[in-house]
């Protein structure tokens, strides 16, 4: 949260102080917009398989030295009803704000998720964490599903080095304001070769969320990406899966290795009995099979929307 003077625009650039009102500067400007399966944005438990319009804007709430900035450049200026209707027209029943930080445009998702709820079409958020449980408040009754994405398992440490000084509490009384109002939850850790892979950390991470959101939590580890500003090689599949191995031990059911092939974490199992439920080569969804929302084979309740 910054304090804007008058004038003045906030950290994030896209609201400014008129007349001590709050301009946003990105309402309906769309700098990416596409179609893509769920499971590109770390959602495996939510419709798996489903088709989902991806849309995205500028602005962001934090500086992430790892990662590719994405194009800033507007492609199109849609209203929500626009989108909706091209989602109609293209029998699509998921849009996931991601790409950017789906936060920073929130008037504008705010604005598709409520209008999308009478259409039936379910609306999603890749997101860093940073928002108020105000904001989590207002969204929550129309918003169906968020993946929270951290870096380097959430170490405190790491943040403060090298995301501006940016405090790691806030994502997590984000994802208790997420679980008070009821989105469905995944969640994502980049793990970063060197600087950013303590097992340490993980797993203060991963006990955190069994103990506050639950061992159900999809919780998936990602690969960190060579950026210009640090010399770093590709996170390893072998890394990735010793952090899954480690968390799976400490009692999450369902982690995964996602955007890395040949890893071992890759489908869905039933905690209970073991039986297959989901299949996935390479993070792509081949196939389910579950009755409802139970293992077909011992009757296990399984955490999936469908």
């Amino acid at each position: 949260m910054c304090l804007i003077g008058l004038d003045e625009a906030g950290y994030c650039k896209v609201r400014v102080n008129k007349k001590n009102a709050l301009i946003t500067k990105n309402f309906g400007k769309i700098t990416g917009i596409g179609y893509s399966k769920i499971e590109e944005h770390n959602f495996f438990h939510f419709y798996p398989g489903s088709k989902t319009i991806h849309v995205s804007s500028f602005g962001e709430s934090i500086y992430d030295p790892f990662i590719e900035k994405p194009d800033k450049s507007e492609k199109e200026k849609m209203t929500p009803e626009d989108l909706i209707k091209l989602a109609n027209q293209k029998g699509v029943k998921l849009i996931t704000f991601t790409g950017s930080e789906p936060t920073i445009f929130f008037e504008f998702a705010y604005r598709v998720a409520r209008l999308a709820k009478r259409y039936n079409i379910k609306t999603t958020f890749v997101t860093n964490g940073y928002i108020t449980s105000e904001a989590v408040k207002k969204i929550g009754k129309y918003l169906d599903a968020v993946n929270v994405h951290v870096t380097a398992s959430a170490d405190p440490e790491f943040y403060k080095k090298h995301f501006d000084g940016a405090d790691v509490e806030q994502i997590f009384i984000a994802l208790k304001a997420f679980k008070k109002h009821r989105v469905f939850t995944e969640v994502s850790n980049t793990i970063i070769p060197e600087v950013g892979e303590d097992f340490v950390m993980n797993q203060k991470l991963v006990e955190w969320i069994v103990n506050k959101l639950g061992s159900s939590i999809p919780y998936h580890l990602l690969p960190a990406h060579p950026v210009p500003k640090f010399d770093y090689s590709e996170t390893s599949v072998e890394t990735l899966d010793e952090f899954a191995s480690r968390s799976a031990k400490m009692g999450m059911r369902y982690v995964y290795v996602s955007g890395a092939f040949g890893s071992d974490y890759e489908n869905t199992s039933c905690y209970n009995c073991g039986n297959e439920i989901i299949t996935r080569v390479g993070s792509v969804f081949t196939n389910i099979n579950i009755n409802g929302d139970r293992c077909p084979n011992c009757g296990f309740k399984i955490s999936v929307m469908k």
